[in-house]
């Protein structure tokens, strides 16, 4: 999964939140994106997340907004 391996290797995130971004990631993922479509997902999910969307029901919503919201 891309999302926890992003998120480990960041070193800046416990447990409980790789936990977290991996079940929105989980939730916002289609098996049939491309690999640089789930990639783009998770720097999304991050960018997000860090900006401080904690709520994994806002984040959700929040990172299948369009950007420039």
């Amino acid at each position: 999964m891309p999302i926890y391996q992003r998120a480990k290797e960041a070193g800046i995130f416990s447990s409980s939140e790789v936990a977290l971004l991996g079940r929105v990631f989980d939730k916002f993922k289609d098996e049939r994106q491309s690999l640089e479509r789930r990639e783009a997902l998770v720097s999304r999910l991050l960018a997000d997340y860090l900006a401080g969307i904690r709520d994994e029901t806002e984040l959700l919503s929040v990172s299948k907004l369009p950007l420039g919201r």
